[in-house]
């Protein structure tokens, strides 16, 4: 008997293998997260530099793989030992084994957002193409929301391939038709771009950045454009709802902008996995 046979016999055994493959992948999307803001920025200065003939910035040598991991405060290299998801932070107590700086709790949210969600796509989908592209999609929908938490920023080197990758996985219908796909990411690019233009024009401030067109382009592509209006409704629900509470609750000030990304990917997340059921209920009260 084949792997592949033990695992569409055995949906546990499936789903536990998600499950630490979602954890391995966690941490490689943590290093994504901290690592890709700053290679851009080291890419926009040479690129700036070499337009304005000023000499090239210092070449630091950093990407996905190189330099090793390390502790920010003190520089300790972190051992395989003091690098396993979600486990080692605790055994570590959230803490550098060398200086004792606090480790970022972000570290085990996103291992663990990457597992669960690995082992419900697992649980959901079986052993499927279907399963293959939700975890890509999830995966690049976590690495999304915490850059432009950090940044305000949304990667094209994430958003253009993710758009792709959805048009590519619906040629064979795997979430929705080809035709409804090449519409949805159309439409969402459009969508929003309309209202930047729209609230521009009539305030003379950007409201959002191009990014959020992108993505939720992304998400048209993946799910169709029968979706959209799904994901734009949740998304700005939950944009107002956590403003609001973060105005009055944490002083957050009016003025101070709030990225829209990872609204939109919780609301991508959701229509992936519920957007049928709830648009049909929506219907049905209609």
């Amino acid at each position: 008997m084949s792997l592949l046979q033990v695992f569409q016999t055995t949906p546990w055994l499936l789903i536990t293998g998600a499950v630490l493959l979602g954890l391995v992948v966690g941490s490689f999307l943590n290093v994504v997260i901290h690592r890709l803001p700053r290679m851009l920025e080291r890419q926009w200065r040479a690129e700036c530099a070499e337009l304005t003939g000023s000499p090239a910035p210092p070449a630091e040598k950093v990407n996905l793989v190189v330099p090793r991991s390390s502790c920010p405060k003190c520089g300790h290299p972190i051992r395989a030992i003091e690098n396993i998801p979600i486990v080692s932070y605790l055994a570590l107590g959230g803490k550098c084994s060398a200086c004792k700086a606090p480790i970022s709790p972000r570290y085990p949210v996103v291992e663990g957002l990457a597992s669960v969600l690995a082992g419900y796509i697992a649980w959901r989908f079986g052993l499927s193409l279907a399963a293959l592209g939700a975890l890509v999609f999830a995966w690049a929908m976590i690495a999304l929301a915490f850059i432009d938490l950090d940044t305000f920023y949304l990667p094209d080197n994430i958003t253009l391939p993710l758009l792709w990758a959805g048009l590519l996985f619906n040629l064979g219908t795997t979430f929705t038709d080809i035709a409804s796909a090449v519409i949805g990411a159309a439409a969402g690019y459009l969508v929003l771009w309309a209202v930047f233009w729209a609230y521009k024009l009539a305030t003379g401030k950007e409201g959002m950045g191009y990014g959020d067109f992108k993505l939720l382009a992304a998400i048209g592509a993946w799910l169709g454009w029968k979706m959209l209006p799904l994901v734009i409704l949740l998304s700005s629900f939950l944009g107002a709802a956590i403003g609001i509470a973060l105005i009055v609750f944490a002083r957050h000030g009016r003025n101070v902008p709030i990225p829209f990304g990872p609204y939109l990917v919780i609301a991508g997340l959701i229509a992936l996995f519920f957007g049928e059921p709830i648009t049909r209920h929506y219907l049905q009260l209609l």
